[in-house]
């Protein structure tokens, strides 16, 4: 069986509650990801922000400007706008069982977890890529079906 630690990605890039939602962008953007936990200084989570969030917070930062004084939506300390409640996963769990959670719950990413700190995190990218694998190794295992009919196989 494989499990969520054989396909997690190990030390994710992660951010503390006080850092602001332009850190998180900038983070975002420059790793190409769309999840960044926030941690505390013991590596324990405490939070999470998706490149969703920050898209919201840019739309209502558009709809809501103050009289005399902008504050941008990205100037929010992740403190302030980070999901709190969080589903995640240990490194031992099962790979399937994590895939049918995060379909269930509809949600983009486990954060992993041992002994209360982030290790890891698996997304619904991570289930992607071993999609493709799964496809090109059954295209090297299946015969296609012109090669099926060359070989004389039905």
């Amino acid at each position: 069986m494989f499990t969520v630690a054989d396909m997690m990605t190990p030390h994710p890039h992660t951010l503390t509650s006080t850092q602001t939602l332009a850190d998180a962008k900038k983070l975002m953007e420059d790793k190409g990801i769309h999840h960044v936990p926030v941690t505390d200084k013991d590596n324990h989570l405490v939070g999470l922000v998706s490149q969703r969030d920050i898209l919201s917070a840019q739309e209502s930062s558009v709809e809501q400007v103050h009289k005399s004084t902008f504050i941008s939506a990205l100037d929010i300390p992740l403190e302030q706008c980070m999901h709190r409640s969080l589903f995640s996963v240990e490194p031992k769990a099962g790979l399937k069982e994590a895939a049918l959670y995060m379909q269930k719950h509809k949600i983009g990413c486990l954060p992993v977890l041992l002994h209360n700190k982030l290790v890891g995190i698996i997304t619904d990218s991570d289930f992607v890529a071993i999609a493709i694998n799964l496809l090109e190794i059954q295209e090297e295992v299946e015969p296609t079906e012109t090669e099926s009919n060359e070989t004389g196989l039905y």
